[in-house]
């Protein structure tokens, strides 16, 4: 006899970008981590609060990190909360939103985590296509879902809605709609301000990509005080440690090394897709620290395992629809002129 749900027996459960234990050995492209250390203000913030006080638990509330966030965003801190990666909030959204059997959305292909959350909490999902100008085919005109997940920009392939577009999705939406903005800070647009209007948005990001603190595991989400409260109610109460905590203040008050770092990803990638696009690689535009780029044969695989070979490693994806390409994470301008030599000499 099993102790556990045949459900959780059953599932395959999410599989991560893969991480080689001999990291220095590789170029690694493949998770969409910034190439940039974080800013020195939180290096430093991180080492003053590795003290005597590291005894204690930290704070329940995140509450410097919050006022710091609102601050940013020009929200009050009722309207803000922070948690344990972006990942954290995407899941507690579910619980706090769908029971067993009831339904969320999201787009295909977007982040596939979504769909491992569903399947913990017994929820079923319904997904939609999409085309390459950003239109949601067979959308219905009132979708009913308990929620529906926009990642905007969308990963893998990058492509971006505008705020237009987000705001009438969510008169079209009965329940939540998250917009995932894990990349936005690399796009020309977000969907702050769509919290304020629409009373059914909810805005997620991640300090993992633009702010270079993947190793910290830190993520906020902007609503309503209402669903906030709900958020707070099933959290871990001691969710984000000390360390963390001082992490997310100091990143989110130095925004001037943020829009620095931002910048060179942004031109690095523009002008790692006009290459791409001169070898004859399909490319769609992109919003994020990555692109989605498809070799002239749309072999993805054999692209794949030839920089593999190489030590070069980018994300693939077996799913038919995205099999045809890789989506490759921006690093330097060095790191990506050794891939581009590379899938030169691959062809």
């Amino acid at each position: 006899m099993s102790y556990l749900r045949q459900s959780i027996i059953d599932m395959a459960g999410y599989v991560p970008g893969f991480q080689p234990p001999d990291e220095k050995d590789w170029l690694k492209l493949n998770t969409n981590e910034n190439p940039f250390p974080p800013s020195p203000r939180v290096l430093a913030a991180i080492q003053a609060a590795t003290n005597g006080d590291l005894r204690k638990y930290p704070d329940a509330t995140c509450r410097a990190g919050r006022e710091a966030a609102a601050a940013l965003y020009g929200y009050s801190d009722d309207w803000v909360i922070l948690a344990n990666g972006s990942d954290e909030l995407l899941n507690n959204l579910i619980r706090a939103s769908a029971g067993e059997g009831d339904e969320i959305g999201f787009l295909n292909p977007s982040y596939s985590y979504y769909a491992t959350l569903a399947e913990i909490q017994g929820a079923k999902v319904r997904t939609f296509n999409f085309t390459d100008e950003r239109e949601i085919v067979d959308f219905p005109d009132l979708y009913q879902g308990k929620l529906f997940f926009l990642t905007n920009p969308n990963a893998p392939l990058g492509l971006t809605w505008t705020v237009d577009e987000v705001a009438n999705l969510s008169d079209r939406c009965a329940g939540l709609l998250v917009v995932d903005e894990a990349y936005a800070d690399f796009s020309d647009g977000n969907c702050l301000d769509l919290v304020r209007l629409k009373q059914n948005v909810v805005v997620t990001r991640t300090l993992s990509k633009s702010y270079s603190l993947a190793g910290m595991r830190l993520g906020l989400a902007i609503t309503r005080p209402e669903v906030i409260a709900a958020l707070d109610k099933i959290r871990d109460h001691y969710n984000l440690d000390r360390l963390a905590q001082a992490a997310a203040v100091a990143a989110l008050e130095d925004q001037g090394y943020l829009l620095n770092c931002v910048a060179q990803v942004c031109a690095t990638r523009d002008w790692f897709r006009e290459e791409l696009a001169k070898r004859g690689y399909h490319v769609l535009p992109s919003g994020g620290n990555y692109v989605f780029a498809s070799p002239p044969d749309r072999n993805g695989r054999r692209v794949y395992d030839s920089l593999y070979s190489r030590k070069i490693l980018v994300r693939y994806f077996s799913d038919p629809a995205l099999s045809h390409g890789l989506r490759i994470s921006i690093g330097t301008r060095e790191q990506m002129e050794v891939t581009l030599q590379a899938l030169s000499e691959i062809g």
